[in-house]
């Protein structure tokens, strides 16, 4: 057992590292387009020659990356099931079934707002904002071009519905990480995220119903051909929803997350076998690898070729970078010479609350990444909501209603950058009309300062 150095860092040297680190990161990934993966290794290379020039222990550096990292082990496990999930969702109907559900709600006096409720189903469904956006979303904007709607709003309800569904959706990896980042259970959080996701969801769709266009006929040809192409699938049946009432009701009755997952993965992969015979060889491979879908139609088989314990890897292994990262920055007196100097400042629930969610954003907007937002907000603040004797839910909370939402609403972020892209609609456009998004950290911040919903320490 060696002798752990305590390290107090300057707050000059703290503030440059940090400045360092963040254009790093940046620069990567907005302007090299690179994965945040390696700008993070060479984070850590520079953390890890910092201590070492102050003369800590390479073994102390090693282990509290690697007391960190631990952290994460329960989340790799929730990933990797996910992965197996999303897979036997498909292949079960599930996840078809769903989109053929969402598809039929389309209405052109309702548009905007079915909009928003369809991609916040579908995005519910399978976990992932970005393929909402990619697949259905795309879909979305075609419809508004036939029934000559705005395509600024359209797509503001769009990233509105994906980045609901991406937050409340036990399948996503943003809401597992903050779970897992303030160490509390999976379904827990996601109850404790009604109290301010449900006002957000209820305004935005007041606001998009309020929006959209009156007294114009929808072009269901786009809509009908979707549907079509989902029941040739042979993937859309009634029963194909009974896993999804499985999860409700293991959710309902706080059955652990893994547990809950497993049960649900098992249910979707022996529904499959009601409408199909998939060799045990082939199954295998499709809950490792993922399914891939042949319909025909690009749009249905890109939003159907997912899932998988491969596809999680990525997320894992910059879950694991990440946390390391934030082992040594707390190691090394980094964070805490940071905080140091507003930590006097954040003497109530309201001002904790509020100084979380403006980090979250800030990091958002500084570094352009959702994971990171998460991940380096959760591990800062814990232990300023433990001295608040405010349960670890509410701070994941936060990160949630301002780190997980606030990333499509950054021109230069990872998923702004994509949104922009996949639908041909700039994010200073669509800005104003992500109503969801905007109002999330709003309601989150008011309520600490109501202090409505803050759940004590018991």
């Amino acid at each position: 057992m060696i002798q752990q150095k305590q390290v107090k860092a300057s707050f000059l040297e703290a503030g440059l590292l940090t400045v360092f680190i963040i254009a790093l990161i940046s620069f990567s990934i907005m302007k090299l387009e690179s994965v945040p993966h390696i700008p993070i290794i060479l984070s850590i290379i520079i953390l890890m020659t910092y201590g070492l020039t102050k003369k800590v222990p390479f073994r102390q550096l090693e282990e509290s990356m690697v007391n960190s990292a631990k952290t994460g082990i329960g989340a790799i496990y929730i990933f990797l099931l996910i992965g197996l999930l999303i897979s036997s969702w498909i292949i079960g109907g599930t996840i078809p079934t769903l989109l053929y559900i969402g598809f039929s709600f389309v209405a052109a006096s309702f548009f905007y707002a079915s909009v928003f409720i369809i991609t916040g189903i579908i995005g519910t469904a399978i976990g992932s904002s970005l393929t909402t956006v990619g697949t259905v979303g795309v879909a979305m904007l075609g419809v508004a071009t036939a029934m000559d709607a705005s395509l600024v709003i359209t797509a503001g309800a769009i990233v509105s519905g994906a980045f609901f569904g991406d937050k409340m959706s036990p399948l996503s990896d943003t809401t597992n990480l903050a779970a897992t980042v303030t160490g509390i259970d999976l379904f827990t959080h996601i109850r404790n995220m009604m109290y301010t996701t449900i006002p957000a969801f209820i305004l935005s769709v007041i606001g998009y119903a309020i929006l959209s266009p009156k007294g114009t006929s929808i072009d269901e040809q786009l809509i009908t051909q979707y549907k079509e192409v989902l029941l040739n699938s042979n993937l859309v049946h009634w029963y194909a929803l009974i896993p999804l009432v499985i999860l409700i009701i293991c959710t309902i009755f706080k059955v652990p997350s893994l547990m809950t997952l497993t049960i649900s993965t098992i249910s979707g992969v022996v529904l499959s076998y009601m409408h199909s015979a998939i060799p045990f060889n082939e199954l295998f491979e499709i809950l490792y690898s993922g399914y891939v879908a042949n319909t025909g139609v690009e749009a249905i088989d890109s939003l159907l070729t997912r899932g998988g314990m491969n596809s999680m890897l990525f997320t894992i292994i910059l879950i694991v970078l990440s946390l390391s990262m934030g082992g040594l920055l707390f190691s090394l007196g980094i964070i805490q010479a940071l905080l140091a100097s507003i930590q006097q400042l954040l003497t109530s629930i309201g001002k904790a609350i509020t100084g979380a969610a403006f980090t979250a954003i800030a990091i958002n907007f500084l570094v352009g990444e959702q994971y990171l937002s998460i991940l380096l907000t959760g591990e800062t603040y814990k232990e300023k909501f433990k001295s608040l004797n405010m349960h670890p839910k509410n701070l994941a909370r936060v990160i949630e209603d301002a780190g997980t939402v606030i990333n499509p609403l950054v021109p230069w972020g990872v998923c702004g950058l994509f949104i922009s892209t996949a639908l041909n609609v700039s994010v200073i456009s669509y800005i104003p009309f992500a109503f969801f998004c905007l109002l999330s950290p709003v309601i989150t911040i008011l309520f600490g300062w109501l202090n409505i919903t803050i759940t004590k320490q018991s």
